[in-house]
């Protein structure tokens, strides 16, 4: 019965494009222009029925493009057809910025294969025992965490449904929120950086994809936080969807030497203090001066991004000194000798034969003077110069700027979350936080490295992505190794070395396939939205679209909740990657018209866009889910668990919208626009 409701709602769907079809069509006064229309709703038909997209693009658009060159020449038609089929396949192939689509997707896989989510998902669920909620709140930020590593929608939500879903569902949680929680918080990944997304957006409406990344971040994480706010409300709400876990669950075992020094007190950091100034011997003496270290890590790195921002913030100005220059260039000492030298105008002839050569004596020795007089005047001329430099760059290293109060008033804040942090610092926080410390820290310094060289300008996308592949080769081979080494007897740790180098090379082989048939995907989406694109503003379905939309008379704001609606409902029935390339050169022409920024209107796109995730009949983060659920969980549950989040990314689009400083705020302060 559930098949059969999806198949009536996708067939009448199709029945309803169709009947338009035949209902407006001028079928007795049939122009290039409507035929465009027509190939633009039998694509959508098409790609509902089950044809491959990327193909089917290229079918309709060959066809197409065949008749609106026969209509102009027909002896000439399918020659041109090819040409063009030539020419955007190698458009294609030039581009860049699609260099770096394969190179996320390889760290993306990577990083899945890593076993990096699992000891994840347990530290943050530790970490957050005691919110209420807490294991969908675990899921929701492990899945932003991973979202930033990875852009692979599919891989997110299958791993956290078989990691998280199980004991959601153990812990006594509603089987809705339980669902709704993991697709809402896989499908992240289509928008938070290195989105996949925002590569082909930026590729097919021309937008740098550097920008958009700066860009996205902001809005991504607004609206993973209202997920969580929703998730801790209804929690505290309505605590029987989301009971609160047991205290044996909540609880992490102590290691065997901090015992001792638990007894004589709760707090960890004092306790360690003491034993390392204390009488301890031995390995035990190691084992606490070792954990007094993993302790103090928070206040060095505070302590390290304050001495940073203390060096950046007290930079004196650099000013060039130009004053030598203007001096050169304002006629000084060279420019008064090479006027006196004879370059000017050469001595007349007296008509004797000895006129020229006393002449020519005669102005040598004067030739000569002003030629070391300009030579002296030179060389004094750049003593000044480094001394000057010289002088600038020792004031410069003493006298820095003065410090600014924001600084300030940053280390007090600092200084009291620090102290706040200690003071509840117990045994088993300290527990979680070396959790923490093997899990998320490894892929956080993954993730800032790749994003923050991509946003602050020091790298390429690809470039950044290639550094990124490699990162995530180097965690699986590292966390692969420690758990082989860990596990091995004393006389078996070259069998452990031995075992990590063949499920290295495993990974890489599957991760590679997996890139491979991805990317394969993309390229041929570009090669036919290319081709339909071409054969669609040939037919003179571009113009149309324009000349109604611009005849409506709409202001920006009714362009954009048209635009953003449209875009919803198209998420129904299609996948991102078809509305990206089909739709969006019909709606790029129109944003100058109505002073859309291209940037922001991809943001809005992005966060929209994760309807096509969440919505039914296609929603395939469900199917994802439903894949790894157990068999008493139905589509119709995950479905309806579903719903909430897709009313929470309609606040989030509207904040966006009313709040345009959200997602624009960071590119203006990087770039400057």
């Amino acid at each position: 019965m559930r098949i059969r409701k999806e198949l009536w709602f996708g067939f009448s769907l199709m029945a309803i494009i169709i009947v338009a079809i035949l209902a407006f069509t001028p079928w007795s006064n049939l122009s290039n222009g409507h035929l465009g229309l027509i190939m633009l709703a039998l694509i959508v038909v098409a790609i509902m029925l089950g044809y491959p997209t990327a193909f089917t693009l290229m079918g309709l658009g060959v066809f197409f493009a065949w008749l609106a060159y026969r209509s102009a020449n027909p002896h000439t038609a399918t020659q041109q057809v090819l040409d063009l089929m030539v020419q955007r396949s190698y458009g294609v192939m030039s581009n860049d910025v699609l260099i770096a689509v394969p190179l996320f997707v390889f760290m993306g896989y990577l990083v899945e294969r890593a076993a990096l989510i699992d000891r994840l998902f347990k530290s943050l669920h530790l970490a957050t025992a005691r919110v209420p909620g807490s294991l969908a709140v675990a899921t929701i930020i492990t899945c932003a965490i991973f979202a930033t590593a990875t852009g692979i929608v599919g891989a997110v939500v299958t791993l956290m449904g078989l990691l998280a879903f199980p004991a959601m569902l153990k812990a006594g949680y509603n089987v809705k929120i339980s669902a709704g929680a993991i697709t809402a918080g896989g499908c992240l990944g289509i928008l938070i950086p290195p989105s996949v997304l925002l590569i082909v957006y930026g590729a097919t409406a021309g937008v740098s994809v550097v920008q958009l990344y700066a860009g996205a971040f902001f809005p991504g994480f607004m609206l993973a936080g209202l997920y969580l706010a929703y998730v801790i409300v209804l929690a505290k709400w309505k605590p029987e969807l989301m009971p609160p876990l047991a205290e044996n669950e909540r609880r992490i075992p102590i290691p065997a030497f901090a015992t001792g020094l638990a007894a004589q007190g709760r707090n960890a950091f004092t306790g360690l203090w003491a034993g390392a100034l204390g009488d301890s011997r031995g390995g035990q003496k190691r084992a606490v001066v070792a954990q007094l270290f993993v302790t103090l890590l928070p206040a060095l790195f505070f302590a390290g991004i304050l001495v940073l921002t203390y060096r950046m913030a007290t930079a004196p100005e650099v000013v060039e000194n130009t004053a030598g220059l203007q001096q050169f260039g304002g006629g000084g000492a060279v420019a008064e000798g090479e006027a006196d030298t004879g370059l000017a105008t050469p001595p007349e002839d007296s008509g004797t034969g000895l006129a020229e050569p006393q002449a020519e004596e005669s102005a040598a020795p004067a030739k000569s003077a002003d030629a070391e007089q300009a030579g002296a005047a030179r060389e004094k001329q750049a003593a000044d110069t480094a001394e000057a430099k010289a002088r600038a760059a020792s004031a410069a290293a003493i006298d820095r700027l003065p410090v600014p109060t924001w600084f300030w008033i940053s280390v007090l804040i600092i200084v009291a979350l620090l102290a706040v942090l200690y003071w509840l610092w117990t045994w088993e926080r300290l527990e979680v936080f070396k959790y923490l410390l093997t899990s998320f820290f490894p892929l956080a310094v993954l993730i800032l490295l790749v994003l923050g060289s991509i946003v602050f300008g020091f790298s390429t996308p690809t470039e950044a992505a290639a550094v990124g592949a490699l990162g995530g080769l180097i965690l699986a081979a590292a966390y692969r190794f420690i758990e082989h080494w860990r596990a091995a007897p004393p006389s078996g740790k070259g069998a452990a070395v031995a075992r990590t180098l063949r499920e290295v090379g495993g990974i890489i082989k599957e991760s590679s396939f997996l890139t491979a048939k991805t990317s394969a995907m993309v390229c041929w989406l570009f090669v036919g939205s290319a081709i339909f694109s071409a054969a669609f503003a040939l037919l003179g379905g571009q113009e149309i679209v324009e000349k109604w939309v611009l005849s409506l008379n709409m202001t920006p704001l009714q362009f954009m909740i048209l635009a953003q609606f449209i875009i919803f409902i198209l998420g129904w029935p299609l996948e991102w990657t078809e509305i990206i390339v089909i739709f969006m050169p019909i709606f790029i022409p129109l944003l100058p018209h109505f002073g859309v920024d291209p940037l922001f209107f991809g943001l809005l796109v992005a966060l929209n866009l994760q309807t096509a995730f969440l919505s039914p009949p296609v929603a395939m983060a469900a199917f994802y889910l439903k894949g790894v659920s157990p068999s008493h969980v139905t589509l119709n549950q995950i479905f309806a668990g579903m719903m909430p989040f897709m009313a929470i990314q309609v606040v989030a689009l509207v904040l966006l919208y009313m709040f345009p400083g959200i997602g624009l705020w960071l590119p203006s302060v990087v770039y400057g626009r």
